[in-house]
């Protein structure tokens, strides 16, 4: 018998009919002959409901202690899940990461995955046709529960689907893989293929279908990767290698927003690099993002400026008051309500003119800071720019 991951999101767990319609899925891949294991978030908002609980009650939770807490959430939704199956006759067992094995590192709430108990899956799928499993979390060494950070339980599913050597099938609200998100430009095409590459910039650059660090394990391993969504049967998406074998490459392949994004600039500081490197020394000891880097040097002083997420703002002028010693405070901007837009396709490293024809068509908007890779263009713009820059990038290049 044939063996499949499938995971699926909270949305397609937020009631007593959706649960079912999962069922449903579920039965419907072990009539085809599949043993099916299953990867579950939380039910719709109960993540975000036990973080509002866990802050009402102190005011900076322990790691520790948050992730007992955030790992009920899964423990929920796979039980449920379980009983449903249980009850239309499929042999059905819930389990969490304690009883699966799935050892991590001890980084509460950035958890990585270091190993999975492939025996304990094996021993148990032996006696079961179906293993629903907690997403999001795993053990340490010394038997801690973990939780591996915003899209876990992404990362869960295509971890033991490398673990295995088996198909990974991602279920959610979402159809596939747009071109654009449909909630910010209706008219987005969906993707029928779109490479590791790819994927992995649009999920760092905002994309939400697929949580970065999965994309990475899927490319790392080569894990076949289907996304699309458990409210309709219409055909997903599938992350692929490369085009070679569906067809020619597209130029830019999707275009990712990532809003709330706040510029800092600094002005006059030495050009010895010593402040520039304590700054993202410091930032990164604290965990701070920094992206879109730019400085320039004139004379004996340097410019510099990057954008961080808004909701760092805060810790990021204690990393500038530390490094700086509030030498050079007169000079430090913060420029806020901006969004970074990003096109993206390994089209790019072969097509000319794609930077020319990305600038012409948002020419009459403000652009604040500039990104390129070989498959990327990004830049940092206004956000009441945002709708005007998404469509006439999105006719420009047919996406």
């Amino acid at each position: 018998m044939q063996l499949i991951v499938q995971k699926y999101g909270g949305s397609s767990l937020a009631d007593s009919e959706r649960l079912n319609n999962v069922a449903k899925r579920i039965c419907n891949k072990i009539e085809e002959g599949f043993k099916v294991l299953t990867v579950v978030s939380a039910r719709g908002e109960t993540t975000n409901r036990l973080i509002a609980l866990a802050k009402e009650t102190v005011k900076n939770p322990n790691p520790r202690e948050l992730d007992m807490l955030l790992a009920t959430g899964e423990q929920i939704s796979a039980s449920l899940l379980s009983m449903i199956l249980n009850d239309r006759g499929i042999k059905s067992k819930s389990m969490n990461a304690f009883q699966l094995g799935l050892l991590t590192t001890s980084d509460y709430n950035e958890a990585q995955i270091r190993a999975i108990n492939k025996e304990v899956i094996h021993k148990n799928l032996a006696k079961n046709d179906v293993l629903v499993i907690t997403g999001f979390q795993g053990i340490t060494e010394e038997g801690d529960l973990t939780t591996l950070g915003r899209g876990g339980s992404d990362t869960s599913a295509v971890a033991l689907a490398a673990s295995l050597n088996v198909k990974c099938e991602i279920y959610s609200n979402f159809a596939g893989i747009y071109t654009i998100d449909p909630k910010i430009y209706p008219n987005a095409k969906k993707l029928k293929y779109v490479t590791y590459d790819e994927m992995l910039e649009m999920a760092a650059l905002g994309a939400k279908v697929l949580h970065p660090r999965s994309v990475e394990i899927a490319k790392k391993f080569n894990v076949e990767l289907y996304c699309a969504s458990s409210f309709s049967d219409e055909e997903g998406s599938y992350v692929v290698d490369n085009y070679n074998e569906y067809l020619e490459e597209p130029v830019v392949t999707g275009l990712s927003v990532a809003e709330n994004q706040t510029q800092v600039t600094i002005l006059n500081l030495p050009t010895d690099h010593f402040f520039i490197n304590k700054i993202f020394e410091i930032a990164a000891n604290k965990n701070l993002n920094i992206d879109m880097i730019s400085i320039i040097k004139n004379n004996e002083k340097a410019d510099i400026s990057f954008s961080i997420v808004d909701s760092v703002i805060d810790n990021f002028r204690e990393v500038l008051s530390d490094s700086l010693k509030n030498d050079h405070e007169n000079f430090i901007d913060f420029k806020n309500d901006l969004v970074k837009i990003s096109v993206v396709g390994i089209g790019m490293r072969k097509a000319r003119g794609v930077a020319s024809r990305f600038f012409k068509a948002i020419e009459d908007i403000p652009i604040f800071l500039v990104t390129t890779s070989e498959i990327k263009i990004s830049c940092l713009i206004p956000k009441e720019y945002k709708q005007k820059a998404v469509e006439n990038i999105a006719k420009e290049f047919d996406l």
